[in-house]
This record gives C-alpha cells, sequence and structure tokens, in this order.
C-alpha cells in the first residue's frame, strides 16, 4: 500500500470520476465475445444481467494480445482469464462460475473477487485506531476475514468500460460499514496489456482515519479451471521470510526465515512437494499452504516480482509482479467440491491456488508490520500484474 498527498497519483492508474448511481452502470455495454470467447469456458454475459440492490450486474469482456478477460460487477470478480497454451490453445486459467446466482448462493468462495475492506484477517475482529476501538463481524471463526459477512466481494460495483482493454469499478462503502470507520471511494482497474498481463491498479480514498488492504482472490490453474490438481506446478517465491500464525492463522507479530521450512519457494519447487509434512506446525495451521510471504525488495524502482508459476501440463507461465510488501499463497485446501464451476465441474480439494498481493494479515493490530492506515486527504493507490507466457 503506498499512500501519497490527495492530489497526485502515478500515471499508470485511470482515474475515474467517482460514480454512486446505478445509471451509468445500466449505460454501459460488455463488448461482444470473440472468437476466441467461443472455445473458452467464457460465461455468456445473459447470465450475469440482474438487479442487486436497485443495482444492475453484468459481465464485461476486455482483451489484448491474445488474452481475454471476462469481470463481473458484482464483487469486481475476474470470471474467465483465457491465454495461449503451449500448444496456442486458448485455456481458461481463473476459476469460476457460469451465472451470478452461484457466486450470490454459493457460500464465501470469494472466486476471482475484490475483497475489503481488509483482506485477510484480523484477530477476533476488532482494532484500535486513536485510542477507540472497532468491532467487525467475526465471520472466519473468532476473527474477521476478508471485510465480513457482506465485504466487496458481496456489492455491487459501478462499472465503465473505458475502451476494449480496460475496465474500471467503483464502490462507495458508508462509514460504519461492517464496523469500519470513514467512508470510503475504491477504484479498482483492470487493464488487459499489450504484455500478455491482466494489470491491476486501485485508488482509495476516505473521508475519515480508517483502515484498508485490498486484494484480488483469483483461483488459478495454470492447466485450465477444473483440470485437476496444482500440486504438480512448479512455484517460485521471491520471499525470504514470512510471518508465521497461530492455530487461527493470525500471525503471532514476528517475520522469520522460510528456510529449513516447508515454506521455502526461494528456488522452483512443485506445490506439493512438502505440502503434507506433517512435522511443520505452520503446515499443521493452514491445512497445507495459506501462509502470507514477505516480498523481497528490488534494488531499483518498478514493481517487486512476487512469483513465478508453471503449469505442469500446459506450459503457462505466471509471473506476479507488485508494489505490496506481501503475498499470501493459498493452495485450495478448504476446496470440498461443493460447488460448480464453468463447464459443470466442481471445486475439488487443491485443484486451484491463490496469490493475493497484500498487506500482511492483521496489521492494524501488529504495530511492528507496515501500516495499513489510511488518513482523509490521502489516497492508497497499489498495483499488481500477473504477466503470462509459455515456459522456456
Amino acid at each position: 500500500m503506498k499512500v501519497l498527498p490527495g492530489t497526485l497519483l502515478s500515471a499508470s492508474i485511470i482515474v475515474l470520476a467517482a460514480c454512486n448511481n446505478s445509471g451509468s452502470q445500466q449505460n454501459q455495454e460488455p463488448a461482444k465475445d470473440s472468437a476466441v470467447a467461443a472455445k473458452t469456458t467464457i460465461p455468456d454475459a445473459k447470465d450475469f444481467q440482474k438487479t442487486i440492490d436497485g443495482k444492475a450486474t453484468n459481465l464485461y469482456k476486455i482483451r489484448n494480445n491474445g488474452i481475454e478477460i471476462a469481470i463481473t460487477n458484482y464483487g469486481a470478480r475476474i470470471v474467465s482469464l483465457v491465454v495461449p497454451d503451449k500448444k496456442g490453445n486458448p485455456t481458461d486459467v481463473v476459476v469460476g462460475q457460469e451465472k451470478l446466482e452461484q457466486y450470490e448462493n454459493g457460500g464465501d468462495t470469494y472466486f476471482g473477487a475484490i475483497v475489503g475492506r481488509y483482506g485477510n484477517r484480523i484477530a477476533k475482529g476488532k482494532f484500535k485506531l486513536d485510542g477507540k476501538e472497532y468491532t467487525l463481524a467475526t465471520n472466519n471463526g473468532a476473527n474477521h476475514l476478508h471485510g465480513g459477512k457482506t465485504g466487496f466481494s458481496r456489492k455491487v460495483w459501478d462499472a465503465q468500460q473505458v475502451n476494449d482493454s480496460t475496465l474500471a469499478l467503483t464502490y462507495v462503502s458508508s462509514d460504519g460499514e461492517e464496523g469500519y470507520p470513514g467512508t470510503l471511494t475504491a477504484k479498482v482497474t483492470y487493464t488487459a496489456t499489450g504484455n500478455k498481463s491482466v494489470k491491476i491498479d486501485y485508488e482509495i480514498s476516505t473521508d475519515k482515519k480508517t483502515v484498508v488492504n485490498l486484494t484480488n482472490h483469483s483461483y488459478f490453474n495454470l492447466n485450465g479451471q477444473g483440470s485437476g490438481t496444482i500440486n504438480n506446478h512448479t512455484l517460485q517465491l521471491n520471499a525470504d521470510n514470512f510471518t508465521p500464525v497461530d492455530s487461527t492463522l493470525i500471525p503471532v507479530g514476528k517475520i522469520v526465515p522460510v528456510a529449513n521450512t516447508p515454506l521455502d519457494f526461494r528456488r522452483p519447487t512443485t506445490i506439493g512437494a512438502r505440502v503434507n509434512d506433517t512435522s511443520d506446525i505452520q503446515i499443521k495451521y493452514g491445512k497445507g499452504y495459506d501462509h502470507n510471504f514477505v516480498l523481497n525488495k528490488n534494488a531499483g524502482a518498478g514493481l517487486n516480482k512476487a512469483a513465478e508459476v508453471i503449469g505442469d501440463n500446459s506450459g503457462i507461465q505466471m509471473d506476479v509482479f507488485t508494489s505490496e510488501p506481501g503475498v499470501q499463497f493459498y493452495g485450495g485446501n478448504f476446496m470440498q467440491g461443493t460447488n460448480y464451476i464453468k463447464g459443470q465441474k466442481k471445486d475439488d480439494f487443491r485443484t486451484a491456488f491463490c496469490l493475493e498481493t497484500q498487506h500482511f494479515p492483521d496489521s492494524p493490530n501488529q504495530p511492528s508490520f507496515p501500516t495499513t492506515t489510511l488518513e482523509p486527504g490521502k489516497k492508497y493507490t497499489s498495483t499488481t500484474e500477473y504477466v503470462f507466457s509459455v515456459a522456456k
């Protein structure tokens, strides 16, 4: 999270006027399907057209240089992300569902969503600002997770299709929503770039001191969503350290080396190589991988490289770059095959992974972690980019 003076923003971020009514959405027409989309599992836009809380929902398409992304403004979710595999076949690498009602009724899967106001966990749903304690919903055992019971993943965002390759979404969260202070205006811009990537730019402001930590919660399978285990994918993380957790997955306040633990992905390693290491307490707590990694910083300017993943069958490589200080690597340990995904397949155990770029979990209660506090007159800006290629 980068906090800047209120008027100047990075030129890479597309700035849009805040839009608080549903009319702007209703006037936006989703882009037409391409020939590539016809060969993949991109759903039909009509199955996402509905009115929720007086606001229109839809499915939008953006594309550039051989990649295509479908996004719904319900939760600002990536529904499909189609890229070519090593044979040139279009492959949908993001787990999603075929109809809006599945997202509404499927429980808290967070498939493809923007989660907030605070992505990840806050201990016991409480934090203090300037001596005042705020109480949030506890929706993950005793803790608060991903913004609460009706966080940003369950809100209808105002959508503006800027051009064929860019979609911008805005949501205004009222003061006190889910227990958070301040009226918060969040803008998220998805761009399909000529570099065969999806770039996500975040821009957030508030009228009262608050905490914020947005991230995208896409589930990836680089062999194609619904194609089976991700444990044979090769993963490399640019992280020498991680934040160990207690039995409820709340950080204990330390930053420790990954060396000599199953969390050491500094060299390319298959995801499943050590995922069942029963001798490691951190693996037991997360039932596998569900941990925040502290990213190493680049020596120069620009986004840090967070991760590199290669699909073992498809040859698709995904490189993750971010301005955030951490990334949550989640290996699909709580997927239970209880939800239908595109192609009438199930979200089975460990058939997808997440790389959620973020500030650290429970930062509002951990003074040694990078701050997530946002003040009036300043802006939270952040960028993450998922770049796709074919592994050499």
